[in-house]
């Protein structure tokens, strides 16, 4: 399976969000959105591509990067990064493996009529915290407990000791 996100509009329902305003606000919260997928993930994250709208683009960043294994688009000729999600689904010589997560309808319906699944931001979400759950590990966006005894299997379990 390959992941095609809408990257502001996963940002937008993770509330995952840079403590500056402007541009360098964008790109600290583009970073904490990409480390929390890379966290949820996990050995997923090399059959993901997020794209990014460029008109937020810092200057200077490539069209493309890899972060944590996740590919990562700027839409930089395109009028959007619906369009260019659009071209990528349509372009897809086997779209039966693609899962856009998007929870914008003209994505949703692209990815339909090519026979791709499509899930909304916030239900892929609910998915991928659930499934880190279930593996033990707390969401990475998980609000830890306060420093105390009781907190010391939170912060094993977090970084990953007694996992299997």
């Amino acid at each position: 399976m390959t992941l095609i996100v809408d990257g502001y509009n996963l940002l937008h329902a993770s509330g995952v969000f840079g403590e500056t305003r402007g541009p360098k606000g964008f790109e600290q919260s583009r970073v904490a959105l990409l480390d929390m997928l890379v966290d949820l993930l996990g050995d997923k994250a090399a059959d993901t591509i997020v794209v990014f709208d460029a008109a937020r683009a810092p200057d200077g960043l490539p069209g493309r990067l890899v972060h944590g294994g996740i590919r990562v688009w700027f839409a930089r000729e395109y009028p959007d990064a619906d369009s260019l999600i659009e071209e990528l689904v349509e372009d897809d010589t086997s779209p039966g493996h693609l899962v856009v997560i998007s929870s914008d309808r003209r994505l949703q319906a692209a990815a339909r009529r090519r026979r791709a699944k499509a899930v909304s931001c916030e239900e892929w979400l609910a998915d991928a915290r659930a499934a880190r759950r279930a593996r033990g590990r707390p969401s990475p966006d998980a609000k830890p407990p306060e420093p105390g005894p009781e907190g010391a299997e939170y912060w094993k379990r977090y970084f990953g000791f007694g996992d299997d």
